[in-house]
């Protein structure tokens, strides 16, 4: 593929992908507003938006076989958990932002545990195997990540059980 177009895919592959993540950020701001049909359409834009990130991270090659894709999700996972995070927290103390590092706190105690949860996944891939998990349960408010029963409160940020999205 030419260099340009390359860039140019990879540069609206991450256009669309905040784009999608945005949107659906707005939806929520809008159905606690009571706007029910403005939320739907960030909803539904937000969707249209994910399939054009997928299609671009597609043509670009970024999506292999389950073993390839596990292996990408780890080091993306293992990058921020020991390079990214660390060094942006860091970052937000010295700077005194409070609200920046208390994000960045969180998600980094999700990556951790999406690494360890990948590394799994990616060793009953390797005997030919499914993964066995029981449910997954995300917070609602931090992120943070867990396998089972969701706890009564989030160990992270405190939310109550019902914050917690189930998978």
């Amino acid at each position: 593929m030419n260099k340009e177009t390359e860039q140019s895919l990879k540069a609206a592959f991450a256009g669309e992908s905040q784009a999608h993540i945005k949107y659906l950020s707005f939806a929520a701001r809008a159905e606690s507003e009571g706007k029910g049909n403005v939320a739907r359409l960030f909803r539904a834009v937000s969707f249209a938006e994910q399939m054009h990130a997928g299609g671009h991270l597609r043509v670009l090659g970024g999506v292999g076989g389950t073993a390839d894709n596990l292996a990408a999700a780890i080091g993306g996972e293992t990058f921020e958990v020991n390079e990214m995070y660390p060094a942006y927290i860091a970052q937000a103390v010295e700077q005194g932002e409070k609200s920046a590092q208390r994000s960045m706190t969180w998600a980094l105690e999700a990556e951790k545990v999406h690494a360890q949860f990948y590394q799994r996944a990616e060793g009953a891939a390797d005997s030919g195997t499914d993964v066995q998990m029981g449910p997954v349960h995300v917070c609602g408010v931090c992120g943070w990540t867990g396998e089972g029963e969701a706890p009564d409160k989030c160990p992270l940020c405190g939310a109550a059980k019902e914050k917690f999205v189930i998978f």
